[in-house]
């Protein structure tokens, strides 16, 4: 230290302690609006988007193909359903133009195999199926979770449990099924397991002159969306439009799981459809048939509110997706899920999806023109 004694310098004056300056109540307003802003005109945006898909005149779309479809519960394979609910499964088809069946037959183990327990009836169901319904085809619907982070379910990594799936397959087609409808989920976008499997039961599929389809995920409605969704929620909720399309490429036939979609309003989930369809459209094959799923059940929770998700909707979505995207396109349908929860309102919306039901005759597709889960648990 400096021995020499220091100057006496001026003292400073003390400091006034710093005051914070409340902002005004006009200020905390306009920063409320402006965080409001910021967050909802995306939002809002988007919802404009969808309403507009859901303005125009569906009739573009043409009339019926006769591809349509319906998922079948449980009790049709196990004996709880008879000859008379045969019957009146019939009166509700008639004019609807269905062409496929996917009756619940599993679920699969989680290592790939089927229990033929869980199907006594089926070879029963296939045969007074296709007396008293001719031209529709039977097609085995086989479900079950997929492994993620370590769940249980299936483990699509592994060659053996793929080898399983695929001799699965080759069970329900030896009691007599028309072919093979597989939902397998949830199912991350870019998933090769999931693709070898398609490869290897298309092949069997093929070489017994039977159908193979599958029930797939949406498509990313904004590019990419499946990244983040998947990285928040743990859990797919979009595929990559090229990734659907992979799919398509390995399959005679796709039905979108075009549901649980968290809209709260019946123009904002046709319209979404709409938009779903046209994606589809624009990835899946001119040899696949291309079908967009109706919800047919009544259950409310976030992801799903019945008021806005109806039959109606969906159906005159995907009509607009078809007429504005590829109206000649003649291999499309609509699936209706699922017959246990359907309500006769839902049936004959249903029927009249593409028209006035006295307009046609049809009653199912050309049965001759054969290609080369949805929970996992056994439905009602």
């Amino acid at each position: 230290m400096n021995s020499r004694v220091q100057p006496d310098l001026p003292r400073p004056a003390p400091r006034r302690p710093l005051r914070l300056r409340r902002p005004s109540a006009r200020a905390v307003r306009r920063g409320a609006l402006a965080v409001a802003l910021v967050v909802l005109l995306p939002v809002l945006a988007a919802g404009v988007g969808l309403r507009l898909e859901y303005v125009g005149d569906p009739s573009g779309a043409g009339a019926d193909r006769g591809r349509n479809a319906v998922w079948l519960g449980h009790a049709w394979v196990d004996g709880r359903r008879d000859a008379a609910d045969l019957a009146a499964l019939g009166r509700e088809l008639r004019g609807s133009g269905t062409r496929d069946l996917y009756v619940h037959t599993g679920p699969m183990e989680f290592d790939g195999s089927l229990d033929p327990a869980l199907y006594p009836e089926a070879a029963s169901l296939v045969r007074e199926a296709h007396r008293a319904l001719p031209g529709v085809r039977v097609q085995a619907w086989l479900g079950q979770v997929v492994s993620h982070h370590g769940d249980k379910g299936l483990h699509l990594d592994d060659p053996a449990t793929r080898s399983r799936i695929a001799a699965s397959a080759g069970q329900a087609l030896a009691v007599g099924f028309d072919g093979v409808h597989l939902d397998l989920e949830p199912m991350y976008s870019g998933d090769r397991g999931f693709l070898d499997v398609l490869d290897s039961v298309h092949a069997l599929t093929a070489r017994h002159g039977a159908v193979l389809s599958v029930a797939t995920h949406q498509i990313d409605p904004l590019p990419s969306l499946h990244v983040p969704a998947g990285a928040l929620f743990h859990h797919p909720k979009w595929w990559s439009q090229a990734y659907f399309g992979d799919v398509a490429r390995r399959v005679d036939q796709v039905a979108v799981m075009a549901y649980d979609t968290a809209m709260p309003l019946e123009s904002l989930f046709g319209g979404y459809v709409a938009q779903q369809t046209a994606l589809a459209l624009e990835v899946t094959p001119p040899g696949t048939d291309l079908l967009m799923g109706l919800p047919g059940y009544h259950t409310n929770n976030l992801g799903h509110h019945a008021w806005a998700e109806t039959v109606a909707a969906a159906a005159r979505g995907a009509r607009l997706g078809l007429a504005r995207q590829d109206p000649g396109r003649e291999r499309f349908g609509l699936a209706l899920y699922v017959d246990f929860h359907a309500t006769a309102e839902d049936w004959a919306a249903y029927r009249s999806a593409w028209g006035p039901v006295d307009d046609r005759t049809r009653t199912s597709g050309d049965a001759g023109d054969h290609p080369p889960t949805k929970a996992a648990a056994p439905a009602p």
